[in-house]
């Protein structure tokens, strides 16, 4: 149990590592979209435990700050 738990908590890191770094990255029209997929991630991570909600509402805030800043 703990093994399946641990891969999937793994994966499931390993997804929100990748999605935030695409949202930081991501330039013109499909930024916007990029970063709501990253804080869906971020979301889903939170309702299965993946992570704590005040990290989530810590990157999520950071994502958007960025998507306005943004010329």
């Amino acid at each position: 149990q703990n093994e399946r738990r641990r891969l999937r908590n793994r994966a499931m890191r390993s997804k929100i590592r990748g999605t935030v770094k695409a949202a930081r990255a991501a330039e013109g029209t499909a930024r916007a979209a990029v970063v709501l997929e990253a804080i869906r991630v971020l979301d889903k991570a939170v309702s299965k435990g993946v992570i704590h909600r005040n990290t989530a509402a810590r990157k999520k805030s950071s994502l958007a700050r960025r998507l306005v800043a943004a010329p």
